[in-house]
């Protein structure tokens, strides 16, 4: 709600209720944090809350002040904009005020402020406005003043009406021209931008940061703005600063009739323009917008956390003002948050398939993108240390989108106010789940390891749970529950241990070697009989009590009855099913879901094309060039070739191939003649989302054909295949000079290949 709509949220016939003590003192208790909090954000650049608790504590104040208007002062921060300014820069006024913008946070709500602003168009006679769309940036609001055409003074946006001179560190950033390009500019002109950082090259400041042992910056948007905000210029220029314009304040003979003309402008004179942004005539374009970006804002070049509209006719701006906090004409929408602080209660350790012992953070729980977090990996030991996570500490918790959660970092500011103290994370010597003692790093590999590989329950569970994953069989019936109770037995009753259900092993399947004698097909069908008695640990939980009793369940069977015997559940029968299917799976998926250190999709669809059998593959390891010749394999190297050398030299690994393949697995790939090798050479790259074809079908038409699917774009990379949200590598592909094919043009290379293109 705006503070120019306050008046209107009660009728003027009846008075507006008098704030009870309890309102005045909640009042004055969210005016007292929500300043505090940004002068932390805004000044410091070093943030409390998250974003999203920020939002959450300001709502609460406009709602409380909306319903009572006598709350409301001048120094209210509904009434205020940004922060103040730092005695470190020296003061400057900005030439016309820069506002803040109304926040909406449903589309229920954005759709609401669309009419409203519409309707007050066009109840001033003007016709339905047009909308210029275009992505909130998460950075630093500044403003450029040029003076016939010359960068004269930089400032951040400060409270609206004074920022800081930053001009200096301005200057250290390429995007932004000291001189327009061109002639016959306007006398004075402020233009107005945010500073941030790529993405890309977030992520690789923030390794630097990692691997000089210092802890890594909390969001794009603290490191631009503690960037832009330093006292040596030259550290300044040493961060990779860019700037995208958003808007015009005061300007002198600017004869533009729309934002958008503007921006066309603006960008003639050399300065730099978001190329994500559309004018939308309708509503839902506007939401398609937003949906279309909602889905792809990790494609992008820099970070967003929602999307501007704004009415795109200047003058239709003018007309509809300006609230003392924001503009009436524009507004933002902001996605669910992506980013939220929460406490990390403790530090534990995980076994993964090939051993490696990663430690992990247990959160108090907090929705972050959608979903409920409570776990977020930590890498390993040496992340840890790098972080400067500490049990206890208040912690910046990031998902994006579907990507794993991450600890990004601990709040500093909070740590010595933790009530128990925080304490550090000491790293285990043995297994959490066999026991073994723990194998240290090696030269060139960081992580610490269970050496016990065979028999560690954990491992095994992962590493079945892995061959019937995606990128291996691909068996949908086995997830990882399925997993863990083939190879686990139930272990203790949870009601006697705190609560947790542990495993005790070992179940049914003491190795994936015998994951496929599970099969419909298997002409021995004693194991698939022995899943009748596994039994797993369920709550059971009586309706409106909080916690329930906990007893044990068939889990691959259903319960006998005196009428009834325990049969298949029709998931068991489904997974019998599915293994005889995922017998004919194609050799890189079987090389896949052997569990091989870092033999992962790219490089068996590479063994596959070379060898073409899992025999050929065996018979190449005993050459005595095989470390060579493996290396030479395009997508291999040597790093791979040692694994595989490694892997294939013990027993109980070759006793799991031998095994699959006596049961039915497919080890070797059919050719099929009929396809022509039209790629023969090439190196293509597939990126974005293509109309028809998914990222797997488009690569395993370009390796059939003899071309390579390679996964990133060089000097070297014959073609990209681009679909929509391209992202980076298109960017690439085109300074390079790299020809850059739709779908069409794709099944148009598949089947002529670069001679469809000659003329």
């Amino acid at each position: 709600m705006t503070v120019d709509e306050t008046p209107s949220a009660v009728p003027e016939t009846v008075p507006a209720p008098v704030p009870a003590d309890a309102d005045r003192e909640r009042h004055g208790v969210l005016v007292d944090k929500i300043q505090k909090y940004r002068a932390a954000y805004y000044n410091d650049d070093a943030p409390l809350v998250s974003d999203a608790e920020f939002d959450v504590l300001y709502s609460e104040l406009e709602t409380l002040e909306a319903l009572h208007p006598e709350l409301v002062t001048n120094d209210s921060p509904t009434q205020q904009v940004g922060g103040d300014v730092s005695v470190a820069f020296a003061a400057v006024e900005h030439l016309a005020r820069m506002y803040s913008l109304e926040d909406v946070f449903s589309l229920e709500e954005l759709e609401a402020w669309l009419v409203r602003a519409a309707a007050s168009v066009e109840k001033r006679g003007g016709k339905a406005p047009q909308w210029l769309t275009e992505l909130k940036i998460d950075g630093l609001a500044v403003n450029l003043l040029y003076r016939d055409g010359v960068l004269v003074r930089a400032a951040t946006r400060g409270d609206g009406t004074t920022g800081e001179d930053i001009t200096h560190n301005v200057a250290t950033i390429k995007d932004i021209p000291q001189k327009l390009h061109g002639e016959n500019f306007p006398a004075e002109v402020e233009i107005r931008g945010e500073v941030f950082i790529a993405s890309k090259d977030f992520a690789e400041l923030n390794e630097k940061m990692v691997a000089a042992g210092k802890p890594p910056f909390a969001n794009p948007r603290n490191s631009a703005a503690g960037s832009l905000r330093q006292k040596d210029p030259a550290e300044t220029a040493k961060r990779p600063l860019s700037m995208y314009v958003h808007g015009i304040g005061a300007r002198e003979g600017l004869g533009t009739a729309t934002q958008s003309e503007t921006y066309a402008l603006l960008k003639s004179w050399g300065m730099p323009i978001s190329p994500y942004y559309k004018v939308l005539d309708t509503l839902p374009e506007v939401m398609d917008f937003i949906a279309h970006y909602g889905e792809h804002r990790h494609d992008l070049i820099h970070e967003i956390d929602g999307i501007v509209v704004k009415v795109d006719d200047l003058a239709t701006q003018r007309e509809l003002g300006h609230t003392s906090r924001v503009p009436r004409w524009s507004v933002a929408y902001k996605y669910p948050p992506e980013e939220v602080n929460t406490k990390l209660l403790d530090i534990q350790v995980q076994v993964g398939r090939t051993g490696r012992v990663t430690p992990f953070g247990i959160m108090e729980p907090v929705k972050v993108a959608g979903s409920t977090v409570e776990r977020a990996t930590l890498h390993n030991q040496d992340v840890v240390k790098a972080k400067g996570v500490m049990i206890g500490d208040i912690v910046v918790l990031r998902k994006a989108g579907d990507v794993i959660p991450e600890i990004v970092g601990p709040v500093m500011a909070l740590r010595d106010l933790q009530d128990p103290p925080v304490r550090e994370f000491v790293m285990p010597t043995h297994c959490p789940s066999c026991g073994t003692e723990l194998a240290p790093a090696k030269d060139g590999d960081i992580d610490i390891r269970c050496p016990n590989s065979k028999s560690c329950p954990v491992q095994l569970t992962e590493r079945v749970a892995h061959l019937a994953g995606r990128g291996g069989f691909d068996i949908e019936a086995l997830g990882y529950e399925a997993a863990a109770a083939l190879t686990n037995g139930p272990g203790p009753d949870p009601a006697e241990n705190g609560g947790v259900i542990a495993p005790s092993g070992p179940g049914p399947v003491t190795s994936e070697a015998q994951v496929f004698q599970l099969a419909e097909s298997y002409p021995d069908p004693a194991l698939r009989e022995a899943l009748a008695d596994v039994n797993v640990w369920r709550e059971i939980r009586s309706k409106g009590a909080g916690t329930g009793k906990f007893q044990l369940v068939p889990y691959f069977y259903t319960k006998a009855t005196a009428k009834k015997p325990s049969v298949p559940s029709k998931t068991t029968e489904k997974l019998f099913k599915e293994l005889d299917k995922a017998m004919s799976q194609p050799l890189w998926r079987v090389l896949v879901a052997l569990s091989i250190r870092h033999v992962g999709p790219t490089a068996s669809r590479a063994l596959a094309t070379r060898y073409g059998t899992m025999d050929a593959i065996r018979a190449a390891l005993l050459t005595e060039d095989a470390r060579e010749q493996l290396a030479n394999v395009d997508g291999v190297g040597a790093i791979i070739a040692d694994a595989l050398i490694e892997w294939f030299a013990v027993d109980w690994h070759l006793e799991i191939v031998d095994a699959w393949k006596e049961a039915g697995v497919l080890m070797a790939d059919a050719v099929d003649e009929s396809v022509p090798r039209t790629l023969e050479g090439l190196t293509i790259v597939v990126t974005g989302t293509l109309p028809t074809l998914s990222r797997d079908e488009a690569k395993e038409a370009i390796i059939v054909r003899g071309g390579k699917a390679a996964g990133s774009v060089s000097k070297n990379t014959s073609y990209l295949v681009a679909g929509e949200a391209a992202g980076s590598k298109l960017d690439k592909a085109e300074s390079l000079g790299v020809p850059v094919l739709d779908e069409d043009a794709f099944k148009l290379l598949l089947a002529s290949g670069p001679a469809a293109f000659a003329e």
